[in-house]
């Protein structure tokens, strides 16, 4: 179940077939699960995003932005330096940032061999220890490698699936979201898409369409979840990662992920103190960037590479595009998740869709 399958239609642009990150051409997505009521409690597990087949050997371009950093993604120094992304890009939970990595980096020998290069790859993280054993170190590099032999470029499991398996969001059930939104410019058709592990929020903030979903739903109607003492609601992050076929240069990718942060807002994420909110955007419309690696064989590169860039008059609707898919992506994280008990009892309840629906029609009738 998604979004518009109850109905609901966020923003005024229409989207991609899949309505998913994977309507960027090229993009792929796969996910690993690990999802066992134990004794340990384990729903956690990793998600890749494959940028293109040959990210490996043939960068992008891609820009960063912070909304609050308690939080980590790793590869963002060489990306704000150079504005290449070089990597699949991973997500998990917080204490498996450093295992996905190291898979990552596994993979890109697999697929290059030996030879004088290096890899930095780029994997964000939020925690799930609120409802998974997160101390038991239970993503392993074979679960990564599952990821990206199981990516694809069609529609995209939302929900309790991959990293976000054990993650809340504005205190119901959150995890994995994505959505996507298209343009039709003199140039061609441009797509932009959204994929988000969402971890954050807190429930009275919540809006949907500019409508305060969260005190109509509050605890009251659906409980919150019981946070540990000294756990300051809010915590938790999210990771919004955007893609497109618009052929931008490194800062026009800054300038998309920054405004996805406008459509976190919009939801109802304020940046919390304890809550890393960070955002990667990257372009496949440049291709042919010469990476970094040499041997004998190796031809000293072109003094010059040919890039293309979008007019800077149409940037203002790539990040409405931007923002209408992440704001859909939240909501659809939400949307597919499932009610889940974890450690210690704790129980965090789904979005309930016809709550959800009585919401929404309540502001249409009060409105008019």
């Amino acid at each position: 179940m998604r979004t518009r399958d109850l109905g609901i239609v966020i923003g005024e642009h229409p989207t991609g077939p899949n309505n998913a990150i994977t309507d960027v051409a090229g993009v792929r997505v796969g996910h690993t699960t690990l999802d066992d009521a134990g004794p340990p409690h384990v729903h956690t597990g990793v998600t890749v995003v494959v940028p293109h087949d040959d990210i490996w050997t043939q960068p992008v371009f891609a820009g960063a932005h912070r909304l609050n950093g308690s939080g980590e993604m790793t590869g963002l120094q060489w990306i704000q330096e150079s504005g290449e992304l070089t990597s699949a890009i991973g997500i998990t939970n917080t204490h498996s940032a450093g295992v996905v990595r190291d898979a990552l980096v596994a993979a890109q020998v697999s697929a290059r061999g030996e030879g004088v290069y290096w890899s930095l790859p780029v994997v964000g993280e939020t925690y799930d220890g609120l409802l998974s054993d997160i101390n038991g170190f239970h993503v392993r590099p074979d679960h990564v490698e599952a990821a990206l032999g199981a990516a694809t470029d069609g529609p995209v499991a939302e929900g309790n699936v991959g990293g976000g398996t054990g993650m809340i969001c504005h205190g119901f059930k959150g995890g994995i979201g994505t959505a996507s939104r298209v343009t039709d410019t003199a140039a061609g058709r441009y797509t932009v898409g959204a994929l988000v592990q969402a971890n954050h929020g807190r429930r009275e903030r919540l809006r949907i369409n500019g409508i305060p979903v969260g005190e109509r739903i509050g605890a009251a109607v659906v409980p919150e979840p019981q946070l540990p003492t000294h756990y300051e609601p809010g915590s938790g992050s999210i990771i919004v990662l955007v893609a497109t076929d618009a052929p931008l240069l490194p800062h026009q990718c800054t300038r998309l992920a920054q405004r996805a942060a406008l459509a976190v807002a919009r939801v109802g994420g304020s940046g919390e103190q304890y809550s890393g909110d960070l955002m990667l955007a990257f372009s496949t419309g440049n291709r042919g960037i010469p990476s970094y690696s040499w041997d004998e064989n190796t031809a000293v590169p072109d003094p010059e590479v040919p890039v293309r860039m979008v007019a800077p008059q149409l940037m203002t609707r790539l990040f409405d595009l931007t923002i209408e898919a992440t704001e859909e992506a939240i909501v659809n994280a939400m949307v597919a998740a499932d009610t889940m008990t974890g450690r210690n009892g704790l129980t965090v309840h789904a979005l309930d869709h016809d709550l959800l629906c009585q919401a929404l029609a309540t502001e249409t009738r009060e409105s008019r």
